[in-house]
């Protein structure tokens, strides 16, 4: 079976009843991908032929990857209504007659043409799900049914160029597949900019500043030092946003980012799946002996191996008095024993961050003073886990004072004897939680002092960190722990996503020495 058309399809479901499950959903998927007015259907040759390599997209789609995505999802895991719902929310919340303007992340470089693995910008990716650098997006308030019209600007098809990079989506297509009302060459985005913004009353646009004789300054040139050079040397020396128009989009998309959909849910539970067993072989793996960067690679190649498309960050691996460094990335030391070892790392998986952190001892059993520290941390970490539902109405800001007293609660009990700011400032100097979603810190623009609300995802990571210091109990020096879960915001409860990680004493100890049936890896 070499091609089927939208006929054929039609016949063999309707006339074979014995055909598999699996030709049967690859017809239908068909079908659906031909009433998107797609002109190029590889998902059938893909799946029975494997004959898609090259591919003729600058990024997995279905036609392409049918490993990688279902047929209704643009990217993986995020269904293409997804994207729409975003774009449509984003235009009913904004006044008359507003034009938004996002564009893609710049190509980022290591050292001369040494380029870093590109990552697209975080709203344009999250309005439009398109990946390739060298693209934009216009979205204009209207009337018509969709409550908007989007322009998506885009490289195109360039074989010479293809040659060396790869493909990229021909705007014909990125039209088609994206779901804009039209596509056009970035070439183009100069002059449709500043027609575009001259015909509306509310620009809503993040503009980088640029750093003048007279200091940094904001203007729609700024914009294009994010696309390639030959499209920035087009720009008309007149394309400004008019001051008295433009207003931040940030804040308007990332109010929407703060709430996961079902399927954003999903991914985040799979990016903490993954993560979480790599912190739980990354247990099993680690020794005496061995070096903090041994184990951030085990932890990073785990994640990789599993579909990660790249660490959300650089991981902390901090051996003994190390952990006392909050953000210590260094990673040059070797374990030794009778250390505890706290490693904060998670991986990106199809576009969603995550964030564990777990503290265990390097010997394979906590020693007394480690035991009762991690407890006292551990303890005041469940309790506020569970006031993360809506209902409890209380927002970062009331979690984190809420830390701090049971905290200081745990401590006393362990003998410390607590003055002034010793808990604030030494021994705990860092906020309990941030959102988290396509950024490791989402959100930034939501206040600390909103409530939270049902679809957030959050971290909670109390920790403590006791330096050798006479103000503290003598035993206690030198341990670091911290213990961090990725908390989804429920109604009325909440959900944890990063079970995967052991936590409990019991559990931990049990992933050191091989006891849960894990094998490092």
């Amino acid at each position: 079976m070499d091609r089927i058309g939208l006929r054929s399809n039609s016949y063999l479901i309707q006339h074979q009843p014995c055909m598999s499950n699996f030709l049967r959903t690859v017809c239908t998927a068909r079908r659906a991908l031909q009433r998107t007015n797609l002109t190029r259907l590889y998902a059938t040759e893909a799946i029975a032929e494997g004959n898609t390599k090259p591919s003729i997209y600058g990024q997995p789609l279905f036609q392409s990857h049918p490993h990688l995505l279902k047929p209704h999802e643009m990217t993986p895991g995020i269904p293409a209504e997804d994207y729409e719902q975003r774009r449509r929310h984003l235009m009913e919340s904004l006044p008359e007659d507003s034009l938004v303007v996002c564009v893609s992340a710049p190509v980022k470089y290591m050292s001369n043409n040494i380029f870093y693995k590109y990552r697209q910008a975080s709203n344009f990716w999250y309005l439009t799900g398109f990946e390739e650098p060298d693209s934009a997006v216009i979205l204009e308030k209207a009337s018509n049914s969709r409550g908007y019209r989007m322009t998506l600007f885009c490289k195109g098809k360039d074989l010479a160029k293809e040659k060396w990079d790869g493909a990229k989506t021909s705007v014909y297509e990125a039209a088609a597949i994206f779901r804009a009302d039209d596509a056009r060459s970035i070439d183009d985005f100069p002059s449709q900019l500043k027609s575009a913004t001259a015909m509306h009353s509310h620009v809503y646009i993040d503009i980088p500043l640029t750093h003048t004789r007279q200091g940094p300054r904001a203007t729609s040139k700024s914009i294009l030092k994010h696309l390639s050079s030959p499209v920035k040397a087009r720009i008309d020396s007149d394309v400004i946003v008019d001051s008295k128009k433009r207003r931040p989009l940030a804040p308007e998309v990332e109010r929407l980012r703060a709430i996961k959909s079902s399927a954003e849910q999903r991914v985040m539970r799979t990016a903490a799946d993954i993560s979480g067993r790599a912190h739980a072989k990354t247990m099993r793996f680690a020794r005496p002996g061995i070096s903090e960067a041994a184990l951030a690679a085990h932890f990073e190649y785990l994640c990789a191996m599993s579909g990660a498309q790249r660490p959300a960050y650089v991981p902390v691996v901090a051996s003994g008095p190390n952990a006392l460094i909050i953000h210590y990335t260094s990673n040059n030391h070797l374990i030794q024993t009778g250390e505890t070892i706290l490693i904060d790392a998670g991986c990106e998986y199809n576009g969603y961050a995550s964030d564990i952190t777990r503290t265990f001892p390097a010997s394979g059993a906590f020693t007394d003073p480690q035991r009762d520290l991690y407890s006292a941390v551990l303890a005041a970490q469940k309790q506020l886990i569970n006031l993360c539902h809506e209902s409890a109405g209380l927002s970062l800001y009331d979690l984190h004072r809420k830390s701090c007293d049971l905290l200081r609660q745990e401590l006393k009990q362990l003998g410390f004897d607590l003055k002034g700011n010793d808990l604030e400032h030494v021994l705990y100097p860092h906020f309990l939680s941030h959102p988290i979603g396509i950024d490791l810190h989402e959100s930034s623009d939501i206040s600390r002092a909103s409530a939270l609300k049902e679809g957030m995802v959050i971290t909670i990571e109390p920790g403590v960190y006791v330096p050798p210091s006479a103000n503290f109990p003598t035993h206690f020096h030198n341990i670091g722990v911290r213990i961090e879960d990725e908390v989804l915001v429920g109604k009325t409860d909440p959900v944890v996503l990063s079970v995967a990680a052991p936590k409990e004493i019991a559990d931990v100890e049990g992933a050191c020495q091989g006891l849960l049936g894990l094998d490092p890896f």
